[in-house]
């Protein structure tokens, strides 16, 4: 599976025959989870486990600053929380790129002791050079991350690394690949982790290849990505209101993850983001703590929509949630007009052909979940331990 994962990662003619067959194992790993239908029992010494929640962090970490890494932050904070690893999947940057941000930002607040490990560079299947042609048929995609955006300096290739505004890292990536490890860990910590997924699909659907009971072996999947019906006048969604980035960069990838069989699965869509914003008031009242992760934010947040904040601090306090919908969710993989779109259905209308029922949520009470947010953020960093670098 090490060469299927490496092929993955390949845009050359071998590496695009196994990124197909990387689609067909995962159509039927899918398929064959749910017809299994028995859950797997874990060992009995794991059974009613108390003390922190386990979460592994998927995350696509462009950075510094920002909705990737402040997210993060949030989850690092939390006094209930046991980060067990970041897993850095190419999303809103290139995924070397993202890892040495992610790197650069626990030295800053002191966790270290948090590995980093690499995930996919490349989705299964699409891919720039593709969407460039399907432009040519169906028009312009907004935005396309690492593809076409970059801040601060130009967008650039893969393996490249610009000059970091918070300067490099001195410590390094795990050896382990990110979907190996989050196999692991299931299997270590059965029914006892939490997968926060807020980036593209590719490492969840490359775990699903690795061992097809990664999914029931999880005890949730929390999810930021998708867009139904948004009421906003952003442009990125004015005229497609249900392409959303995480779920359309790698479709295939979201198609699997979508389709497997998770004891829960909780969706932050652009629907319920689009009511939330990082007010330069919120800036402010973190700005006014002194502990590293509250300065990180002061000196590099900006104006934008908590995205993946949304989904994190729901996460950790679900009353923030006032409302939510159970939906069946697909995304679409035809290659046409609607590549990549999130699709939803109210249960009995859905197709039948392995769509999940997803926890949607629908709104939310803002105020708490700024209230609680900035105190993630402004509180010390858990077991943190210093080192002397440079903010």
């Amino acid at each position: 599976m090490y060469v299927l994962n490496a092929a993955a990662n390949s845009g050359v003619g071998l590496g695009k025959l196994l990124r197909i067959l990387a689609i067909v194992l995962l159509s039927f790993f899918a398929l064959s989870a749910h017809a299994q239908g028995k859950p797997i029992e874990a060992p009995l010494e794991d059974r009613g486990k108390q003390g922190k929640r386990k979460v592994i962090i998927d995350q696509d970490c462009a950075g510094p600053g920002g909705t990737d890494m402040q997210a993060i932050l949030s989850l690092i904070n939390s006094p209930d929380t046991e980060v067990l690893g970041i897993t850095v999947v190419t999303g809103d940057a290139w995924r070397d790129e993202e890892m040495a941000h992610t790197l650069r930002l626990l030295e800053i607040i002191g966790r270290t002791d948090i590995p980093v490990l690499p995930g996919a560079v490349f989705p299964l299947v699409n891919s720039k050079e593709y969407i460039a042609k399907w432009e040519t048929l169906y028009g312009k995609v907004v935005y396309q991350g690492a593809w076409n955006y970059a801040k601060g300096h130009a967008v650039h290739g893969p393996y490249e690394i610009p000059p970091m505004p918070e300067g490099a890292p001195t410590t390094k990536a795990s050896m382990e690949d990110a979907a190996h490890f989050l196999v692991r860990m299931v299997h270590q910590y059965p029914h006892d982790v939490t997968i926060y997924a807020a980036g593209p699909m590719t490492d969840l659907a490359l775990a699903i290849v690795l061992d097809p009971r990664f999914p029931e072996l999880t005890k949730e999947l929390i999810v930021m990505a998708g867009s139904i019906n948004p009421v906003t006048d952003d442009p990125e969604f004015s005229f497609t209101p249900k392409r959303e980035f995480n779920f359309w960069m790698d479709p295939e990838a979201s198609r699997a993850v979508l389709h497997a069989r998770w004891p829960r699965f909780v969706l932050t869509t652009v629907d319920i983001s689009v009511k939330t914003r990082m007010e330069k008031s919120l800036i402010e009242q973190i700005a006014k703590s002194p502990n590293p992760a509250a300065q990180y934010v002061a000196k590099y947040a900006e104006a934008n929509i908590l995205w993946d904040e949304l989904a994190a601090v729901a996460w950790l306090d679900p009353s923030i949630i006032t409302k939510t919908q159970k939906l069946y969710i697909d995304v679409n993989i035809d290659h046409g007009a609607g590549y990549g779109d999130t699709l939803a259905w109210t249960p009995g209308q859905q197709p039948g052909m392995g769509e999940a029922l997803v926890e949607v949520q629908q709104d939310l009470d803002r105020q708490k979940f700024y209230k609680e947010y900035v105190e993630l953020l402004s509180r010390p960093t858990p077991n943190a331990r210093s080192m002397k670098v440079d903010r």
